[in-house]
């Protein structure tokens, strides 16, 4: 953060990437750090929801860049990072929040097809991202890495493993970089777990929950900005 930078605008200057930033809590950080100052390049599949979480990010004078993108793709993560570093040297912040969650079934029962889908997704993606945009990180002042989990991550739960498991590992690759990194270019890592938030995937894993018992995905937002604003020791860990 420089100098000058205004408080209600404290990351002035910087550029955040955030995955999953189509919808829910990935939109709803987009937005936040947007409106705090930050550059944002959206990454998700669907255009019009990105167009539509640009335009609010405009209309409170924040600025981002679009990028549409489906993590599966094979090479479209290092296809992504050669055209970030064409036009920028360093990127500030890495948001990792896109995730898929697979039917919820016994082990024994799991889709082989969504399993796969899932550890491209939430594992395969991520090492990806990190290898893609380590060399970025590093040339910022204060590179950060947030990785958004899950409470199943860390405790199994009957009928998640095909999700639990893919966080469990999620987990594991995101503490062994941070340990990697630590001394060599001050890049850190947190942990974040949203806990009990209204957005789509709640609502597939919990279809008879009642929404308007959850909070809502801009209340984790605005602690992930905090959270980057008073900084944290490396492989931070936070439920909300």
């Amino acid at each position: 953060m420089s100098e000058s930078a205004p408080q209600d605008r404290p990351f002035e200057g910087k550029l955040a990437l955030v995955t999953g930033s189509s919808r829910g809590i990935g939109a709803e950080t987009a937005k936040s750090l947007g409106a705090a100052g930050a550059h944002i390049i959206l990454i998700g599949r669907d255009v019009k929801a990105l167009e539509a979480v640009e335009d609010e990010i405009h209309a409170v004078g924040g600025s981002s860049t679009i990028a549409p993108l489906d993590l599966t793709e094979p090479d479209s993560i290092s296809r992504l990072a050669s055209a970030i570093a064409g036009r920028w040297d360093k990127l500030d912040f890495l948001v990792i929040s896109a995730a898929y969650l697979p039917t919820l079934t016994p082990v024994t029962q799991i889709d082989q097809k969504q399993f796969g889908v899932a550890i491209t997704t939430n594992l395969l993606a991520t090492q990806a991202l990190l290898a893609a945009f380590d060399p970025m990180l590093k040339r910022a002042d204060a590179g950060r890495v947030i990785g958004l989990t899950s409470s199943v991550g860390s405790t199994a739960r009957a009928y998640w493993s095909a999700y639990g498991s893919t966080k469990a590992a999620f987990e594991s690759l995101l503490d062994s970089y941070a340990q990697e990194v630590e001394k060599i270019g001050g890049v850190k890592v947190a942990i974040v777990d949203p806990g009990a938030t209204r957005t789509g995937m709640r609502a597939k894993a919990y279809p008879g929950e009642d929404p308007a018992t959850l909070k809502t995905p801009d209340v984790v937002a605005e602690r992930i900005k905090d959270l980057l604003i008073a900084d944290f020791a490396t492989s931070h860990r936070m439920r909300v």
